[in-house]
């Protein structure tokens, strides 16, 4: 049986905002965490050479990775800003990768941006995602997780995912200071994701937990 998850995120740093904990509990499980991730945000620090912060924040992402325990990190390149033109423009090698990346591992799950994601990146990743597996006849346990939502917000009667990340989650904020340069996105957001770890957790008897909705 296959022991791998695959996490497909927009941004560096989106996998740990949305499913960071839940990340760190299946890496301790010995479950292989592998990420895909759709762009390097080179755009993040418009002052600064696009080489020079695209290498700054991988490195941000590898130590944020080691932290958590994770696996193989998978880029996919797509140009930022213009990720959602890029995807349009390069459909076809885009799913084909996605494609090839989800046949190599087989997971036993699958985790995505929200589709109610007020940023319209990580929708981008989700429908993307969401064509490959319904088109080509994939059937794996897909899960969605909110980064920019201000609320959770349920999504019909779909199923739920709850996990107690209470003992994971000084590891999780730990990870997420390794994206030092991304100051501004850690002020605006942190925030309201330990706000909605620590509301889902009161929900369901735990100091922390993050929920998703099964979207297939």
């Amino acid at each position: 049986m296959s022991k791998n998850i695959i996490i497909f995120c927009a941004h560096n740093d989106d996998n740990l905002f949305g499913a960071g904990g839940t990340m760190i509990k299946y890496a301790g499980e010995g479950l292989n965490i592998i990420t895909v991730i759709f762009c390097y945000g080179e755009s993040s620090h418009p002052w600064l050479k696009k080489h020079v912060t695209k290498e700054m924040r991988k490195k941000e992402c590898k130590e944020a990775n080691k932290i958590i325990g994770g696996g193989e990190i998978i880029y996919l390149g797509l140009k930022d800003p213009g990720m959602r033109d890029d995807i349009e423009k390069n459909k076809k090698t885009l799913k084909n990768k996605i494609r090839q990346t989800i046949r190599k591992y087989k997971p036993v799950k699958i985790f995505t941006h929200s589709s109610k994601d007020p940023h319209p990146d990580h929708k981008a990743v989700t429908n993307v995602l969401l064509e490959v597996l319904d088109k080509n006849e994939m059937k794996y346990d897909v899960y969605s997780y909110g980064v920019w939502n201000p609320i959770d917000i349920e999504q019909g009667k779909l199923p739920k995912l709850v996990v107690d990340i209470s003992r994971e989650y000084d590891t999780k904020l730990r990870a997420l200071r390794c994206h030092k340069s991304q100051k501004i996105t850690m002020v605006s957001l942190l925030w309201n994701v330990i706000r909605k770890d620590f509301s889902n957790g009161l929900k369901n008897n735990c100091r922390f937990a993050e929920v998703f909705c099964k979207i297939r």
